[in-house]
């Protein structure tokens, strides 16, 4: 197993391109849903700013901004448990095993969010978004795993 370090540096690439890319999905769900894109991203931010977060539709630093920092932060630590546990895998991946591995994780946090987290910090956007958009939205998470994964693996290899 790899040191600290190492899997620091490479949750940054994955767990941001996972952030980005579930973000995305929590728009695009937003505006099929509720016509309000923002909205799930707002949400987030209710464990800091109450209930009150839940029902903000427009952009606001306050929600927006709070609620894409703690998405962006989760994800992050979500990532650093991904390269912790599947980087020695990953170099030797095949594309198949890389978004297996990412559905795995990202099951694992979707279990944890809405199974073993007190209900001031479970993400929020499933007051806004139906199940099946919260799913897309956890697969969306995934891809962006994998695609950090492979963008390192990339990495990795030109760099020998």
């Amino acid at each position: 197993m790899k040191s600290w370090k190492q899997p620091t540096t490479a949750a940054l690439v994955s767990g941001s391109l996972a952030a980005v890319t579930s973000t995305v999905a929590l728009a695009a769900c937003g505006a099929a849903e509720i016509s309000r894109p923002l909205a799930p991203t707002n949400a987030v931010s209710h464990w800091f700013f109450g209930e009150r977060a839940t029902r903000q539709d427009r952009f606001s630093w306050r929600h927006t901004v709070v609620g894409y920092a703690t998405h962006h932060a989760a994800s992050l630590f979500w990532a650093f448990l991904y390269e912790k546990f599947f980087a020695e895998r990953r170099a030797r991946a095949t594309p198949g095993r890389l978004v297996g591995d990412a559905v795995a994780v990202s099951a694992v946090a979707c279990f944890v969010d809405y199974q073993l987290t007190p209900r001031r910090f479970v993400p929020g956007y499933e007051r806004r978004l139906s199940r099946t958009s919260l799913a897309l939205v956890y697969l969306a998470f995934a891809a962006g795993l994998a695609a950090g994964g492979a963008l390192l693996n990339r990495h990795d290899a030109s760099a020998d």
